[in-house]
């Protein structure tokens, strides 16, 4: 079977106010217990799956660009000693665009990472403030030029539709953005995340977000100039040059066996889902106490898998194939959408049908979360 492994590197230099992921400020890391723990919970995994061909490596974070790159390399000589790495096998890092990082490159590159991810979020310093970013656009763009010469692969992160933020603004910004020639760009509108110190500024009205029609032009907008500079959407927030798709994430959105270790990871392997613990301290205790940093480790009823594989599957481009999914799963096929509802927004032109696939149409994307909602059957919802 095909597998794809997720490593999660927790650490932060600081904490960006928007970010709801499990990272973590800390003043020392001791690398030798971290790889420890995270060399025993892989082969923790490995015992779970046993020899499948691995697809792809993803270090997230966190700020993996922080690891050492001698670490990052021995996880990857210990990945593909378990499993059989697949020709031409992904492995992406995420990285901030320090100069500090940047310099670290090319050891990562030779320790094996041949896709890097960067978190640009913005080419504009104002902004880049608001984001809490420690870079700033010069700097960024600067890191962007090191990670092309070292790396085979490139992608970076920007977020659109903030505060005070025109639609010819966000577009003078993406026509600069693709103009650097990177294969694959993922473009995020900006969201309010509960806990997130945003959540609270937001909440007492320190800044606002574009209006909603507003938002949805933007949305357009970058669909539109990344289609016509040859990088389609392929995912909601996604958009690659063909071949260029990041092969890990569609292990994901095609919900296809993945492995997570480190704190806070997830993981859906051999209809198990799994967990570890999220606090690094804990997980390293749990790794030296059990040889492994898992917190939960669950069946999941097909019911279960069937809305999971709906969600992430009807994020893509390419839609879902709601037959192949109702024999995956072992469910009747009118079990999986709202017949009803499914008609409905068809006559409206939110969802496209052909035979058994089901995908939504590019105005359907915009009201993504809203319309997966409405489409998923009620009985699937209920199981998630």
């Amino acid at each position: 079977m095909a597998l794809a492994l997720y490593i999660h590197w927790p650490f932060c230099l600081k904490k960006c106010p928007y970010c709801d992921f499990n990272s973590h400020v800390r003043s020392g890391v001791d690398i030798a217990a971290w790889e420890t723990a995270l060399l025993a919970d892989m082969e923790h995994e490995h015992e779970a799956t046993g020899p499948d061909t691995l697809t792809s490596i993803f270090f997230g974070g966190g700020t993996p660009s922080l690891m050492p790159p001698a670490l990052v390399g021995r996880l990857i000589a210990q990945a593909t000693r378990l499993w059989t790495p697949a020709p031409g096998l992904e492995i992406t890092l995420e990285a901030n665009p320090s100069s500090v990082e940047a310099a670290a490159f090319g050891d990562l590159a030779r320790a094996g990472v041949n896709r890097v991810s960067l978190g640009l979020q913005s080419l504009n310093d104002e902004a880049l403030q608001f984001l809490g970013r420690l870079h700033d656009a010069r700097e960024g763009i600067a890191a962007l030029e090191v990670a092309q010469n070292a790396f085979d692969r490139v992608s970076f992160d920007l977020i659109y539709a903030r505060p005070g933020q025109s639609a010819a603004e966000w577009q003078a910004e993406l026509a600069r953005a693709l103009a650097f020639g990177t294969g694959h760009l993922s473009l995020y509108q900006l969201t309010i995340e509960p806990g997130t110190r945003f959540a609270t500024d937001h909440r007492l009205g320190r800044f606002a977000l574009p209006e909603e029609d507003l938002a949805a032009d933007i949305f357009t907008l970058t669909r539109d100039m990344t289609a016509a500079a040859g990088l389609p959407a392929y995912e909601v927030s996604n958009h690659a040059r063909p071949g260029e798709e990041s092969r890990h994430n569609l292990t994901y959105w095609r919900y296809g066996d993945y492995v997570g270790i480190g704190p806070g990871a997830h993981g859906r392997r051999r209809s198990v889902a799994t967990q570890r613990h999220r606090k690094p301290e804990n997980y390293l205790s749990a790794c030296t106490r059990n040889g492994h940093g898992m917190s939960e480790s669950r069946p999941l009823a097909a019911s279960e898998q069937a809305s999971e594989a709906l969600m992430m599957g009807l994020r893509l481009e390419e839609g879902v194939d709601l037959a192949q999914m109702a024999q995956r799963f072992g469910l009747p096929g009118d079990a999986l959408i709202d017949a009803d509802k499914a008609r409905f927004y068809r006559g409206l032109g939110m969802i496209d049908r052909d035979g058994p696939r089901l995908r939504v149409a590019p105005q359907g994307m915009v009201l993504l979360d809203a319309l997966l909602g409405e489409l998923v059957s009620a009985e699937l919802l209920a199981a998630t």
